[in-house]
């Protein structure tokens, strides 16, 4: 038994160009699942990254028919008092109207989401006030904060303009505001507020006749694992109200359904690529097999049975899959450790969310190294099937 791994290991390291090319089929195949999980899961976990910090935080609460009456206080207040959560904002949505008079030309812009915040709250809760790149946050009560696509549509409005904002109000007014530019907010990927404005949540409310009224609470986890927890207890908490809790993956549902498709679909394409990867080493060992005929038939000549030289090749199988699921493991953690250091961006716009996932990552080399195993099986097969003389014969 002793001389098989011997001699498996022999015959495959004196042809060290077939040795080398299987070992490099197999961490290309690996490299491959690596950097697709970077890329796109990384893209995925960004665009729930930005949607959590933006818009949603881990659970956004709301209404089922419209608008929440219960008291803010009371609202925030419960979920301040949890030690699993770090802040809570009330939010308030409405479509308006903007104009703006530059260079004696009025410049009107319609149906722009506009977003009431408490700004105290908010920059607990969320991250939007560090997408403001020019100017600062809406602290004041007349002021607003337009996404860069906003200002750029309203002729290139910059911090310190005067402009108007409609709403309708809950009575089917028109209700008129004059507001000061107060900031200019920029955010990759386009989960954050470049098409929208952001104002003062008074105000809005003011405009909209909602007094005491609330669109919706962004809660922010101090510990994101309780998030469902809280949500539970929180919907248990106020069984007479219609209150609509949801994390981050439930309330973007609809947005992140196509995506995950999309990446199942990248992953079955990488899949498919290390699958490639054991016909080569279907051909690299028939290669080797037929180069080691001769060797073949002396062993069997000298008593090694079938199963021995089946053995043999299965232990070269072996041996190309550790060391190519080995070397292609370190490959792909470089690179996953080169992208999170590097904070590798998509597009050179939205940061990716790199992360290691160590079962996936386990689970990719067992698999390479099984794939490995069962691509020497045919050849190994093969070389069981060579009569000793007719191989002794061989050149």
């Amino acid at each position: 038994m002793g001389y098989r791994p011997r001699l498996a290991k022999r015959m495959l390291f004196n042809r060290r160009g077939s040795l080398i090319g299987a070992v490099l089929a197999v961490t290309i195949g690996i490299l491959v699942i690596h950097v697709n999980f970077v890329i796109f899961q990384g893209l995925y976990d960004a665009i729930v990254r930005d949607i959590g910090d933006y818009r949603t935080g881990d659970i956004i609460v709301t209404d089922e028919d419209s608008f929440i009456t219960k008291s803010e206080l009371a609202v925030a207040s419960w979920f301040e008092r949890n030690p699993s959560v770090e802040a809570v904002a009330p939010r308030i949505s409405a479509s308006a109207e903007i104009n703006i008079t530059k260079s004696g030309r009025l410049i009107e812009e319609t149906r722009v989401p506009v977003v009431g915040v408490d700004p105290y709250r908010d920059i607990k809760a969320s991250t939007v006030h560090t997408t403001v790149s020019d100017g600062s946050y809406v602290f004041a009560r007349n002021s607003v904060v337009l996404g860069t696509n906003v200002a750029r549509d309203l002729g290139g409005a910059t911090v310190g303009d005067s402009i108007k904002l409609m709403v309708v109000d809950r009575w089917g007014e028109e209700q008129i505001r004059r507001l000061v530019v107060s900031g200019i907010a920029s955010s990759p990927g386009g989960q954050g507020f470049d098409y929208s404005a952001v104002m003062h949540i008074h105000t809005l409310r003011d405009m909209m006749a909602r007094d005491g009224e609330t669109g919706s609470f962004m809660v922010k986890m101090a510990d994101e694992g309780q998030a469902a927890a809280v949500r539970d207890l929180f919907l248990r908490s106020f069984p007479s109200d219609d209150f609509v809790a949801e994390t981050i993956e439930e309330a973007s549902e609809e947005q992140l359904q196509g995506f995950r498709s999309g990446i199942a679909m990248i992953n079955m394409i990488g899949y498919f690529g290390m699958m490639s990867s054991a016909f080569a080493i279907v051909t690299i060992q028939m290669m080797i097999v037929n180069g080691k005929t001769r060797e073949i038939g002396i062993l069997r000549a000298l008593g090694a049975r079938r199963r021995d030289v089946l053995v043999i090749f299965i232990m070269q199988g072996m041996l190309i899959g550790a060391i190519g699921a080995g070397v292609g493991t370190a490959a792909g953690l470089s690179y996953t450790f080169y992208a999170k250091e590097t904070k590798m961006s998509f597009n050179n716009s939205l940061p990716l969310e790199v992360s290691y996932d160590w079962a996936k990552i386990l689970q990719t080399a067992l698999m390479s190294f099984a794939l490995a195993i069962l691509a020497s099986l045919y050849p190994s097969y093969r070389a069981t099937r060579l009569v000793p003389v007719e191989a002794m014969r061989a050149v």
